[in-house]
C-alpha cells in the first residue's frame, strides 16, 4: 500500500465581501435561517454548493414533507404561500404534502430576492479562518477560485457538520456501538401516461421479482397530487454519506437500482408509468452530529422532555432505515418533545451555530428530528439567535432564551410550554 502524504498547503485569499450573517448551506435549515436573519434586519449571505435552495427536497427529490405535528414559523408560511391546500388551521397539526421539487426551487428563489437575502451558489466550504475561538470568516471553492467571506456569526448548515468541525468541534458519526450510520437513498418519480408503457431494463441492473427482493424489502411510495406523479422511496445503498468511497459507490448502485424497481412496477400494478425524474444526487439521511452544549437523547424523545430552552418540537416517529444492510426499518411511535437550544450550540466556537439534521443528537434521536420541516423550524431559530449575539455582543452561548422566544413568538412561531420543565 502507497504511503499517504500529508501538505501544507498554504494560499492567500481575497474576501468576497462581508456580512454580519453568514449561513452555509442552502437546504431548509439554511434557508429558513437565511431568511431569519434578514428579517431581523441583518445584511446575510447564504453560501450553496449547488445551483439551488431546498437540499435534499429539490437536490433529492425527497419532495414530501413529513408529518412533524406543528406547522409553524417560516415552514407554515411556505406551506401557506406554495401548498395552501394543506394548511391547516391550526398549529398542532400533522400534514404529509407531497410538492413539485421544482416548484419549490423556483418559489426559494423568488423568496430570497423577497428578503433581500444575497445567495451564492456554486460555493463549497472548503475551511475557516480562526482566531481564538471567534471565526473570522469561512472560505470557500467559488467559479472565481478560492474566496473568503467574512461575518458576525456564521451557521453551519451543511447537513454534515463541515463548518464545526473544521473549527475544531466534536463530533461522531453513526450508532454508538459501531459508528454505521442510515443508508442513502436515490429519489425518483413516475408519470402516469394513461396507456401501456413497456418495461426496460438496461444492462447491468437487476431483476427483482418479488417484494422481498427489493433493497428495502418494502414499497414505499406517494401519489397525493392530482397530476399522476408517483415519487418513489425504495432504493437503499449502505454507506456513510459524508465519505468519499461510499457516496462514489452510493450514486451509481443506487441509480442501478432506481432502473430495475421502476422495471418491477412496471410489472405489478403500474403498467401505465413512465420513469419521470431522478434526483440530481443521493439523499444521505445520517453522517455527522456535533457535540453541543447539550445532546438529545432517546430518551428525551420517547419520552417526551420539555426544555426551558426549546426552539423546535416534533412528533416524527423514530425512524431508522437499518444501518447494517438488512432490509428492516426501525419505526416507534413518538408522542412529542422539544428540541432544545443548546443542541445547536458548540462549546468551542463563540459565534457559530449549527442548524439542521447534525446538531448535537445520539443516533436514535437524530432519526427522528432529521426531517425537513424540523430543519425549517432549526434554521429559524438559529438565524435569529445569531442576529440577537450581534445586537447584544454576546457569544451565542449567552444569547438571553427569553429574548429568543419572545422573538420567534413574533415570527409566528408557536410552542408548547408546559407549566413545568422536567
Amino acid at each position: 500500500m502507497t504511503e499517504q502524504r500529508t501538505y501544507d498547503f498554504q494560499r492567500q485569499i481575497k474576501t468576497y465581501e462581508r456580512a454580519d450573517v453568514v449561513v452555509i448551506g442552502g437546504g431548509p435549515a439554511g434557508t429558513a435561517a437565511a431568511i431569519a436573519a434578514a428579517r431581523c434586519g441583518r445584511k446575510v449571505i447564504l453560501l450553496e454548493k449547488s445551483g439551488q435552495l431546498g437540499g435534499m427536497g429539490t437536490l433529492g427529490n425527497v419532495s414530501i414533507f413529513m408529518p412533524i405535528g406543528n406547522v409553524t414559523g417560516i415552514y407554515r408560511e411556505l406551506i401557506g404561500e406554495v401548498l395552501a391546500s394543506y394548511l391547516p388551521d391550526d398549529h398542532d397539526t400533522s400534514i404529509a404534502p407531497q410538492y413539485s421539487p421544482f416548484v419549490l426551487r423556483q418559489y426559494l428563489n423568488e423568496k430570497m430576492k423577497k428578503e433581500g437575502v444575497e445567495v451564492i451558489y456554486h460555493t463549497e466550504f472548503i475551511g475557516v479562518v480562526k482566531e481564538g475561538d471567534q471565526l473570522q470568516a469561512v472560505v470557500a471553492s467559488t467559479r472565481e477560485g478560492l474566496r473568503a467571506f467574512e461575518a458576525a456569526q456564521f451557521i453551519d448548515c451543511t447537513g454534515d457538520a463541515r463548518v464545526a468541525i473544521d473549527s475544531g468541534v466534536p463530533h461522531t458519526s453513526g450508532r454508538e456501538q459501531d459508528g454505521l450510520t442510515q443508508p442513502m437513498t436515490l429519489m425518483f418519480m413516475m408519470q402516469n401516461t394513461g396507456k401501456p408503457v413497456k418495461p426496460f431494463l438496461p444492462e447491468g441492473c437487476y431483476y427483482y421479482e418479488k417484494v422481498s427482493d427489493l433493497p428495502q424489502g418494502r414499497h414505499l411510495y406517494w401519489e397525493r397530487g392530482e397530476d399522476g406523479q408517483l415519487l418513489v422511496n425504495m432504493t437503499r445503498v449502505k454507506g456513510n454519506g459524508a465519505t468519499i468511497k461510499d457516496t462514489n459507490y452510493a450514486e451509481t448502485e443506487a441509480l442501478r437500482q432506481v432502473f430495475s424497481i421502476v422495471h418491477y412496477l412496471q410489472r405489478n400494478g403500474f403498467e401505465t408509468y413512465t420513469l419521470s425524474h431522478v434526483a440530481n444526487q443521493v439523499g444521505v439521511r445520517e453522517t455527522n452530529q456535533i457535540r453541543g452544549l447539550y445532546t438529545l437523547t432517546e430518551q428525551d424523545v420517547v419520552s417526551g422532555r420539555r426544555f426551558a430552552d426549546v426552539v423546535a418540537q416534533t412528533n416524527y416517529e423514530i425512524d431508522i432505515h437499518s444501518p447494517d444492510g438488512s432490509k428492516t426499518t426501525d419505526e416507534r411511535h413518538v408522542s412529542g418533545y422539544d428540541i432544545p437550544y443548546r443542541c445547536m450550540v458548540p462549546a468551542e466556537v463563540t459565534n457559530l451555530l449549527v442548524a439542521g439534521r447534525s446538531i448535537s443528537a445520539t443516533h436514535v434521536a437524530m432519526s427522528s428530528m432529521r426531517v425537513q420541516p424540523t430543519c425549517y423550524a432549526l434554521g429559524q431559530a438559529a438565524g435569529i439567535a445569531a442576529s440577537i449575539a450581534i445586537e447584544d455582543a454576546c457569544d451565542v452561548r449567552s444569547v438571553a432564551i427569553e429574548k429568543l422566544h419572545a422573538r420567534l413568538q413574533a415570527s409566528d412561531v408557536r410552542l408548547y410550554k408546559p407549566a413545568a420543565y422536567v
